[in-house]
Formats: C-alpha cells, sequence, structure tokens
C-alpha cells in the first residue's frame, strides 16, 4: 500500500519530542526494516522539515547539516518523494480561491493536492484536521498511533532520547 507521510509525522519520528513520538518513531522503524508498503512524501515535506527542525526550541533544534543529514539519508533515500506535476498548479490555485483556503493553510492544501497525485490511499500526520479534504477523494487520513494500532506488523522497538 502507499502511506504518505506529512511533516509532522517525520518530524516526530526523527526527533524526540518525548511521549509524542512514540508512535511517529515505531512507524519510522518500521520503514526502516521494509514493514510499511511503499512510504511517500513530498518534497514540500522536506522543505518543512529541514525549515522547523532548524528552528525549533534549543533543546530539540537540529544544526542545519544534521537537518540535511537526515533528509538525504532517511527520507529522500527511504522514500518516494514528490511535487506537484507542472499541469496540476493552476488547478490547485482554482480550488483553493474556490474553497476559501487562505493563509497558512495553502500549505496543507498543497502537501494534500501532492499525496493527491501521487496517488496514495493513507496519509499519516499528526495534523489530522488538515487534511480531513482528502476524504472526499477516498484517500484516508490517520495519525501514527492509528496506523499502528490497525495492525502494521511488528517493529523494533524506537530510539531513546535524541536524533534518530
Amino acid at each position: 500500500m502507499k502511506v504518505f507521510f506529512d511533516t509532522s509525522t517525520l518530524l516526530a519520528g526523527f526527533i524526540e519530542f518525548g511521549e509524542t513520538s512514540t508512535s511517529p518513531q515505531e512507524l519510522i522503524d518500521k520503514v526502516v526494516a521494509g514493514r510499511v508498503g511503499q512510504p511517500h512524501t513530498a518534497w514540500h515535506c522536506c522543505l518543512e522539515f529541514y525549515s522547523v527542525a532548524t528552528r525549533l526550541p534549543q533543546e530539540f533544534r537540529l544544526e542545519p547539516q544534521e537537518a540535511f543529514r537526515l533528509i538525504e539519508e532517511e527520507i529522500m533515500a527511504r522514500f518516494r518523494v514528490h511535487q506537484l506535476p507542472d499541469r496540476d498548479r493552476h488547478d490547485f490555485f482554482r480550488f483553493a480561491v474556490r474553497d476559501r483556503v487562505i493563509g497558512g493553510r495553502v500549505y496543507d492544501s498543497h502537501i494534500a493536492e501532492i499525496a493527491k497525485s501521487a496517488g496514495v490511499r493513507l496519509v499519516v500526520t499528526e495534523n489530522q484536521r488538515d487534511f480531513l479534504g482528502l476524504l472526499r477523494h477516498g484517500i484516508r487520513v490517520l495519525s501514527a498511533v492509528e496506523f499502528l494500532t490497525e495492525g502494521a506488523s511488528s517493529s523494533t522497538p524506537g530510539k531513546p532520547n535524541g536524533v534518530r
């Protein structure tokens, strides 16, 4: 199954934020072990990962070279990374105007549209409400804990504390 990972799951999966990272880290362990079908994400999520990871509060913040290493060695090496096809860009804005998508909501709408154009059937995100529009296209939206609960196979326990 094609499974799309949003930035929120990637961040919590690779950076230890405490209890909120438990399920995303377990899910990333499954990706590493090859137990999550075909993992997908967006180039936009890679940009957000770098942006957020390098400006987090000091106790969580990554140095730019560490953020890049995770993107290169973990995300780009294990995930299919998609962009919105050129042919869909004008329609994306038409739909954003029609649906009154304003401000920062346009970024999550962009990621959702990339997931849809990639043909995924499931999006894993810790910000589910931002992706509920995908339901009308038959794309399920689950948190990492919901995905794991639904029966993903067992994995290696997540690494405690620090960057993965």
